[in-house]
């Protein structure tokens, strides 16, 4: 499975995109005591839809190692006295957030362990950002609550495993937790909550949502734009997702009409030409039939199926609210593309995570599955809703074997091939008279596969059984026989 993947990751809530009932999802929650307790937030899916969500490999969320410091390096003071001499921001701006960066420094050294080096890593981030020259005035209020909020977290509050959500008394913003990068801004989660607000009608705890996520905006390229500041995936911060960014915008024009509130669409509008840029500053491939919209910036050749379509309901929805002729014109290209996605990406049985590439996961398939559905009730187009009923069943037919070994030479070491239509547990039983000459299993994806056996001497008909439990837990059974033949007799 490629890395993910967010997204992480991830059993959808359909209520955060338009469709279903909310289940409320754990949470730690922080008071402005420093006390931490646990409990369930009603307005967030219960399980992250996000290019760096929990169901993502955390093997493949790592820090970046600091690297020594040459004099002549740029550090965080250093810009932050570059933007006050550019009047990108105020003197006291600039006080403030040098004040907040030395306070974080100060209370990693006094702690130890975890809690010490977490910290760490985020002022460690920050540093690397603004040695790179990336440390702009637009992103400082993202960066610096960033690190304000794991400060204050890594104090007093809890260790955890990876992924696990975090939120604060004081604040509607989702956090997440990768090892060794503290907690970062959850946008998708935090997102998918605002929706999980629109679709209760919550519009105080919606506006309050959106109001303090517009200020954690960036301009990238000509977008306004919600960042990541952690490495995942091979691609080093600040990047960015067509997804997140998406469902932001989904999130922003819902509210505009329910609050009345045109400066909420007038935010949408802004963060739309993330689709008309490409990488690395924005999400837009070019092909042959319109347009694909990357779940990630740093990656132009991860076309992850999910996240595309997620961007397009987004679209759709915005589009449809706004009636800008610019965004129908980015729905469309990616509409065209994504009509041809969902055949390619069928294998017969199940769906592909990424084409090329592997099967989707349980969860995987389940998001899925509602996106392509939210698109079908949405266009109505055909391809949508073919895929919508054919993606359904998969969720409940049984996986399919078939043998394809059928003879072998007695004494000899060879492989006995099947054939298998999606991702299980298969097992392999060969037999004759009562007596087991071979029982094993693996985990293998759809097509053909083999397990090895040594032919015994005896030659004869076998009796070979193939079990397949797949990722839902349907099980399907096979059984055919084999064919063992003496020394000198034709193998085929």
């Amino acid at each position: 499975m490629p890395t993910l993947r967010f997204l992480v990751a991830l059993v959808v809530v359909l209520s955060a995109f338009g469709a279903g009932t909310a289940v409320a999802a754990p949470v730690l929650e922080m008071d402005s005591s420093g006390h931490v307790h646990a409990r369930e937030d009603r307005a967030l899916p219960s399980q992250p839809v996000d290019p760096a969500g929990p169901l993502a490999n955390a093997a493949a969320v790592s820090a970046r190692p600091r690297a020594s410091l040459a004099a002549s390096e740029k550090t965080v003071r250093s810009e932050l006295n570059a933007l006050l001499a550019k009047k990108a921001i105020a003197s006291s701006v600039r006080d403030r957030y040098r004040a907040a960066f030395d306070a974080a420094i100060r209370t990693a050294q006094k702690l130890s362990g975890t809690r010490r080096s977490e910290l760490q890593a985020v002022v460690t981030t920050l540093h690397d950002i603004a040695a790179r020259g990336q440390l702009t005035a637009s992103r400082l209020p993202a960066l610096f609550e960033t690190l304000a909020r794991n400060r204050q977290w890594w104090t007093t509050g809890n260790l955890m495993s990876y992924g696990q959500r975090v939120e604060f008394s004081d604040s509607s913003i989702v956090w997440e937790y990768y090892p060794g990068q503290g907690i970062q801004i959850q946008v998708l989660g935090t997102f998918g909550r605002a929706n999980g607000l629109w679709m209760a009608k919550n519009r105080a705890g919606l506006a309050s949502l959106l109001d303090e996520m517009l200020p954690m905006a960036v301009v990238r390229g000509r977008a306004l734009t919600w960042e990541y500041y952690f490495s995942f995936g091979g691609g080093s911060p600040p990047w960015t997702s067509g997804m997140s960014q998406a469902t932001g915008i989904q999130a922003f024009s819902r509210a505009s009409q329910l609050l009345g509130q045109p400066q909420y669409l007038a935010a949408a509008k802004r963060a739309l030409p993330l689709f008309e840029q490409g990488p690395p500053t924005g999400v837009r491939v070019g092909t042959s039939a319109g347009a694909h919209y990357l779940q990630y910036t740093y990656d132009s050749h991860e076309l992850i199926l999910n996240a595309f379509l997620q961007s397009l309901v987004g679209l759709y929805d915005y589009a449809t609210i706004s009636n800008d002729a610019t965004a129908w014109k980015l729905f469309r290209a990616g509409d065209r593309q994504a009509q041809k996605d969902v055949v390619a990406d069928d294998t017969g049985a199940w769906t592909l995570y990424q084409n090329p590439g592997a099967e989707a996961d349980l969860n995987y398939q389940e998001l899925v599955n509602g996106f392509v559905q939210n698109l079908c009730l949405r266009t109505k187009a055909k391809p949508y809703c073919d895929a919508s009923r054919r993606w359904t069943g998969y969720l409940t037919t049984p996986p399919v074997t078939t043998l394809l070994t059928t003879r072998l030479r007695a004494r000899s070491s060879a492989l006995v091939r099947f054939k298998l239509s999606k991702r299980s547990k298969v097992g392999m039983t060969i037999t004759r008279d009562g007596r087991t000459y071979l029982s094993t299993s693996a985990w293998v994806s759809y097509g053909t596969h083999a397990y090895s056996w040594t032919a015994p001497s005896t030659a004869g008909t076998y009796t070979v059984t193939l079990s397949a439990t797949d990722q839902a837990g349907n099980f399907g059974k096979a059984g055919a026989s084999l064919t063992v033949v003496g020394k000198g007799t034709p193998q085929t």
